[in-house]
């Protein structure tokens, strides 16, 4: 009795024992792939971080290459440095020996120009005196003067002397008139001015008084005057210091006249002769203003 109990309780067992028997073998499977994917997983990961270790290790082996290679040049920079500073040093004291020496050189020059205008003006004042001394005084006020007798002889009456006043001096004369020049006083200066260039017109500062006649024109307005007054200083005066800034003004009173084309041929006149960079420059800027080309053909340059 009791064995045929056990028998049947196993009987009922069985089929639970089999399920349960079957889910273990299918989890188990499960377990292994997993740990086969994890394995694969983990030979790769390790592949690539030895390959990164690889390539780092190759980047620090350049870097150090680098490193020494930087060092070596410095080095090398360090010793010519050392070996061409004396030589250097001693290029910049000849260098500024010659800077000297120049300077030296110009404020000479500067002042023996000075003193050579001065000996011009007084050349002139000495000519003018010894031109009022050499013409017989005026006749006394109402002597008898036979106009007849001057007309047969082929003269005229004069009106005037031709020399400066008595008391005009050249240098004093120029002196006086860039003062007021320079101070504003146009109206006196122009005058100042005029006069030099009546009295003392082949003197060295003639060619300056005519520029700054000019100067002083345009800046009261009167450009056509002033375009007259700058063409004179290059016609009347060849070679002087002023040519290259009087072909300059005449283009700004042309400019302000509305002739631009006279205009930029003397802005050109001025880029194509001129050894000052800065009144080149500005001629330069004028032409491109007016939205034209500063090409222009290089001429032999004239002494200014």
């Amino acid at each position: 009795m009791k064995l045929t109990r056990v028998f049947l309780i196993a009987a009922l067992a069985l089929p639970c024992v089999f399920g349960a028997s079957k889910e273990i073998v299918e989890l188990q499977r499960d377990v292994a792939l997993l740990q086969d994917q994890v394995r694969n997983l983990q030979s790769s990961q390790d592949a690539k971080i030895a390959a990164l270790q690889t390539l780092v290790q190759q980047e620090l082996d350049r870097i150090d290459r680098v490193n020494t290679t930087l060092a070596v040049l410095g080095s090398n920079l360090d010793n010519t440095a050392n070996k061409t500073a004396p030589a250097v040093a001693n290029l910049s004291g000849k260098l500024d020996q010659v800077s000297q020496s120049f300077n030296d050189l110009r404020d000479n020059v500067q002042d023996m120009s000075a003193r050579l205008g001065k000996i011009d003006a007084a050349i002139a004042d000495l000519k003018n005196n010894i031109s009022l001394a050499s013409r017989p005084a005026p006749p006394p006020a109402g002597g008898n003067i036979n106009p007849e007798a001057q007309t047969q002889a082929g003269t005229q009456p004069q009106a005037g002397t031709t020399g400066p006043p008595a008391g005009m001096s050249a240098e004093q004369t120029y002196s006086n008139a860039y003062r007021d020049y320079q101070g504003g006083q146009d109206a006196l200066a122009l005058q100042e001015f005029q006069d030099y260039l009546q009295y003392y017109p082949s003197t060295q500062f003639a060619p300056n008084a005519q520029f700054y006649v000019g100067d002083i024109l345009f800046r009261k307005g009167e450009y056509q005057k002033a375009v007259a007054a700058f063409d004179a200083v290059n016609e009347k005066y060849q070679d002087n210091a002023k040519t290259s800034q009087a072909h300059y003004m005449k283009g700004l009173a042309l400019v302000k006249l509305g002739r631009r084309d006279a205009a930029v041929k003397e802005f050109r006149e001025v880029i194509a002769r001129s050894s000052e960079p800065d009144l080149v420059a500005r001629a330069r800027k004028q032409i491109q203003d007016m939205g034209l080309s500063t090409g222009t053909r290089k001429t032999a340059r004239r002494r200014q």
